[in-house]
């Protein structure tokens, strides 16, 4: 692999490790020098089976007599080739929308007129639907057809009839050489036909189907993995049904994991991938423990008794001139899940897990502070649609209109208008409180709504155990729950709490996950016992063993500190999930719960850019001359005193989010809407842009007493490209060693004294100006020091 942010990249991951390009020329080279046996295709994604594909028609394979183990090519080819998998589905009587291949602008315009429209565009070999779009009439659809010409890679397209209002379905299944096949999850996509199921708020266990229906699909999907001939592993399956008599289609089979696999991994606790390797290479489900039951074999399907909700999150914010449409095309980021005793519980905890002011802000809005209209015009497909379904329900919509408009199944719009009833009740009657917290209201939130104190809540945590309870769980992880019995039963011994970084967007992705990780295992080395709490289905810290126990839960004070007070740990880390877990640090501390490392003083001064700056002055360290504001009127009249350019930047912000360099008062005028509303309640830092400078960033460790530098990495862009979007090199290519002495001195002054507790990152330029420090992990500490992590947890 070629990531350095993942976790499979670290030396003690592998036998052997390398980070080249994922290419036919270097994998050819390192399968001639290892001489691998076999080559297990479907753990890569598209990446994996389109370069396995390569490598087998160019005679790679052969040559070195490599076996493709899990989906082998001939599965590939059916599976990945419309053609070939339309005449399998044809063998075994099962349908598929109406489709064909097009090559040119012509034979796009021939199958339009067989097919008629609406038609969906989907270009052949790409990611995440990349290139895909729908098209309603002849002036679009041809202008689409183009596009998506020029994204295949082999300059391909699917025409295909667009099921509009369909409902669209994912059966997660696992096969082995004996033929035996298991389901481990139903996934059912809350939007219909036409939103990217990577864009749709999807549910599980599936919610509306009849057990008739879901045994056709299953019995369907079954059929379809053997007919595809995948021997081992996971294949995901999309089914499409017609609400209006059941009809059923064949969407499209991925014969590898995918992004559902660890989505239903995380939801059953079923650890598809694990056992895929295992059934590639020889074993059969039956031979294989489950490891939290300890006595069912992995023959066993999971059984689930509650309801699961992944939530899709877009970075939308960060390109604020972009449409918000979505569409057959994944745009979202990162995803959060959660769980819980029944539907409205899991959808109300995924939206408090997105860890977005706006997506909580437009959950709770009032609906008489939107016209009609506009909630008409929300109701289309965007990335709020969800929260316009709750508004229209509340401002008195039917929902037919609403269905009519969405085409959202009836279930789940009666399951928001039971959250909006609820939510007008409980202002009422406050006997409603714990109805109120039994489908998923934050204490925050109802307190708001009833405008008093509430009576003591019970938090309780149930077990994901694959079993329903039928049998004892070894290795459970949990979630919180508001009924009688707890099945959380506090761990024994010393432990420490690691806080995740919750959904991964830009600024803060699987890099935290990487850091989390490390942190776990230097503990659980030390003899240390871990608690993670993360709301991320895509990590590897949120796999149970990885841990001694997993809360999966929303990353906010409430529900973090009910975590806090049932484990009572001897200490909570927060410095190694990014800038979600230093928010909570005052809430941790306020309950007198010890956070280890940094102080959370230390912590908010350094992330507070105005209170950083005076102590930058104090200990005489040079950055530019700078500002702070609080309004507009504040942050003109220091634009006055300084001079532009200037840099503005937010207060406790990720990946440089509303951050900008501004050239004139129309320039700042522009940003300073969106900056002031991300930096809360703190002050925005403006200081003097240092135009034609060079940026370095240096990583390090201080125990309070000492500091180890890790590495000095050289930003190649200039100063004023964000360090995520610059190239850099490490080690540095240019610059004195005086400089790099400088630097050394300057990070050992501010770390002693600050008093700095583990890890810290701070960027200079040319000039020797501090421009950021940094009391947590970033991206580019996992692309240099991967010991920096278990050293920090030690200290």
């Amino acid at each position: 692999n070629n990531n350095p942010a993942t976790i499979m990249t670290d030396p003690e991951f592998a036998d052997r490790i390398y980070l080249e390009p994922l290419t036919v020329d270097f994998v050819r080279k390192i399968c001639e020098k290892e001489g691998p046996d076999a080559i297990l295709t479907t753990m890569g994604g598209q990446t994996g089976l389109n370069l396995t594909l390569k490598l087998y028609e160019e005679g790679i394979l052969q040559e070195l007599s490599i076996e493709p183990i899990g989906a082998g090519i001939e599965a590939i080819r059916v599976a990945e080739d419309r053609k070939f998998f339309r005449e399998r589905m044809k063998r075994i009587g099962l349908d598929l929308p109406r489709s064909g291949y097009v090559r040119n602008i012509s034979q796009a315009k021939r199958i339009a007129k067989t097919l008629g429209f609406p038609l969906i565009i989907r270009p052949s070999f790409t990611l995440g639907g990349s290139g895909g779009s729908i098209a309603y009439n002849e002036v679009e659809y041809l202008r689409k057809v183009e596009t998506g010409l020029k994204v295949s890679p082999i300059h391909t397209v699917l025409i295909e009839e667009f099921l509009e209002g369909w409902k669209e379905f994912e059966l997660e299944l696992m096969r082995d050489q004996k033929d035996n096949c298991v389901v481990i999850a139903s996934i059912e996509n809350i939007d219909p036909m036409g939103i990217h199921t990577g864009d749709s708020i999807t549910v599980a266990p599936q919610q509306t189907l009849s057990d008739y229906e879901y045994q056709k699909m299953r019995k369907a999907a079954i059929e379809v993995i053997r007919a595809v001939g995948v021997d081992t592993g996971g294949s995901n399956i999309q089914f499409a049904i017609n609400p209006k008599d059941g009809s059923m289609k064949v969407i499209e089979m991925n014969p590898k994991v995918s992004r559902s696999s660890a989505l239903a991994s995380k939801a059953t606790g079923f650890p598809i991938a694990k056992i895929a390797a295992l059934l590639a290479i020889g074993y059969h489900l039956d031979e294989i423990r489950n490891d939290i039951t300890k006595k069912t074999p992995a023959s066993f399907e999971p059984a689930l008794d509650y309801c699961v909700v992944k939530f899709p999150r877009w970075n939308f914010e960060k390109f604020p001139g972009a449409g918000q449409e979505i569409g057959s095309q994944m745009q979202s980021v990162g995803e959060a899940m959660a769980i819980g005793r029944n539907f409205k519980e899991a959808l109300q905890k995924s939206i408090y897990s997105l860890e977005s002011n706006h997506a909580v802000q437009m959950w709770e809005a009032d609906p008489d502070d939107f016209s009609h209209e506009a909630i008409r015009v929300g109701l289309a497909p965007n990335p709020d649609r969800i929260f316009f379904v709750r508004l229209a329900i509340g401002k008195g919509m039917g929902l037919a209109e609403i269905y009519r408009r969405t085409r959202i199944d009836p279930w789940f719009l009666n399951q928001i208008r039971e959250i909006v009833e609820v939510e007008k009740a409980v202002k009422v009657d406050k006997g409603l409180v714990e109805v109120a917290r039994r489908i998923g209201f934050r204490d925050k939130r109802i307190r708001e709504l009833t405008g008093s104190e509430l009576p003591p809540k019970r938090t309780t945590f149930k077990t994901v155990d694959t079993c329903a309870g039928e049998f004892e769980a070894f290795t459970p992880y949990f979630y919180s729950s508001h009924e009688d019995e707890n099945e959380a039963i506090p761990l024994k011994g010393k432990k420490v709490l690691i806080v995740g970084s919750g959904p991964n967007r830009i600024g803060q992705g699987i890099e935290f996950d990487y850091c989390c990780v490390h942190a776990a295992l230097a503990l659980r080395k030390l003899g240390i016992k871990v608690i993670m709490v993360n709301s991320n289905p895509e990590t590897v810290s949120t796999d149970y063993d990885i841990s001694d126990r997993l809360y999966f839960e929303p990353l906010d004070s409430e529900h973090i500190l009910d975590i806090l007070r049932q484990e009572k740990p001897y200490g909570v880390i927060l410095q190694v999930g990014g800038q979600t877990p230093l928010k909570l640090a005052k809430a941790i501390e306020t309950e007198n719960f010890k956070t280890l490392g940094t102080d959370p003083f230390v912590i908010d001064l350094c992330e507070d850019r105005k209170k950083f700056s005076r102590f930058l002055e104090e200990i005489q360290v040079r950055f530019p001359e700078y500002g702070t504001a609080r309004s507009e009127t504040e942050a003109l009249n220091v634009a006055r005193e300084l001079n532009y350019p200037l840099l503005v930047r937010p207060s406790f912000v990720l990946g440089g989010m509303a951050m900008g360099i501004v050239y004139n008062d129309s320039d700042l005028r522009g940003l300073l809407k969106r900056a002031l509303y991300v930096s809360e309640d703190h002050p925005i830092l403006i200081d003097r842009f240092l135009e034609d400078a060079f940026e370095y960033d240096l990583d390090g460790i201080a125990d309070g007493e000492e500091i180890l530098i890790g590495g000095i990495m050289e930003q190649i862009e200039e100063a004023g490209i964000h360090s995520g979007d610059s190239a850099c090199s490490y080690p540095p290519c240019t610059g004195r060693r005086g400089w790099f002495l400088a630097m050394e001195h300057i990070a050992k002054k501010i770390a002693l004294g600050l008093g700095i507790k583990g890890l810290f990152q701070f960027i200079k330029n040319v000039f020797f100006y501090l421009y950021i420090y940094r009391l947590r992990s970033i991206f580019m500490e996992s692309q240099r020091c991967c010991f920096l992590y278990s050293s920090c947890t030690e200290v």
